[in-house]
């Protein structure tokens, strides 16, 4: 039976080259890596990951700047590239994945609405390939928890997109 879920497309993507990947999450709590190890045989090319939940754990663990938390803020395109590119690099991994936003039931920012979330994607690079970040931004409706799952699913999605535009 063909399994197409989204974490199961990515392990398929990331296991036919070999390569890696870690996430670095935030408003998810780690929801996203509990969706890509609920995957058997995950262990082949997930790293591992970081759940920086306030902006002290995104400068301490990610290595954010505090001058990028203060002018973009914690839930921001500049903030999601950052903890992607980190986590990517400090990790060793071929890929770094981050999400940062409002999975309600508040945002704690009265211009950036619930369900609003940055995804980075980051690539270390190969031998025809040089290594980039990119970053989706996306709004997202529902309670807390269906908020929640739809960033991941979007995460896992994202990726995935990226790895088979590479490969």
């Amino acid at each position: 039976m063909n399994d197409d879920r989204p974490a199961v497309r990515l392990g398929e993507a990331l296991g036919e080259p070999g390569e890696t990947l870690a996430v670095a999450e935030s408003c998810t709590g780690g929801l996203l890596g509990s969706t890509i190890t609920g995957v058997a045989g995950s262990s082949g090319y997930f790293v591992g990951g970081v759940i920086s939940y306030t902006e002290r754990t995104k400068r301490q663990l990610l290595a954010v700047s505090r001058e990028s938390l203060e002018r973009h803020g914690a839930v921001s395109e500049t903030v999601a590239s950052a903890m992607a590119r980190h986590i990517r690099d400090e990790t060793g991994a071929d890929w770094g994945v981050s999400t940062t936003g409002y999975a309600g039931p508040t945002s704690g920012d009265p211009d950036t609405p619930v369900g609003t979330v940055y995804i980075g994607i980051a690539y270390a690079g190969s031998d025809d390939r040089d290594p980039y970040a990119t970053v989706e931004h996306h709004r997202f409706e529902g309670d807390r928890t269906a908020v929640k799952e739809r960033i991941v699913e979007q995460a896992l999605r994202s990726a995935l997109g990226e790895i088979e535009s590479v490969g």
